[in-house]
């Protein structure tokens, strides 16, 4: 299991909605959350492989930073 964290600019709980449905849907995620009260914006991903690419590319399509931290 691959646990995978990003700092974003995802703001508001209506683009974690959209983001959700994409995120629910694919394969190699077991489970995902958002921390919007941090001040990066948090999204944390636990996957059963290294994604990191696919996550970056989902959120910059939407028009969203999404940049990979240090675990």
């Amino acid at each position: 299991m691959e646990v995978l964290i990003f700092r974003t600019n995802v703001n508001c709980q209506n683009i974690v909605s959209q983001l959700g449905l994409l995120l629910n849907k694919h394969w190699a995620i077991s489970g995902w959350n958002f921390d919007l009260e941090d001040c990066d914006k948090i999204l944390r991903i636990e996957a059963s492989s290294k994604i990191s690419e696919e996550i970056i590319k989902i959120l910059k399509d939407r028009g969203l930073n999404c940049e990979e931290l240090p675990y």
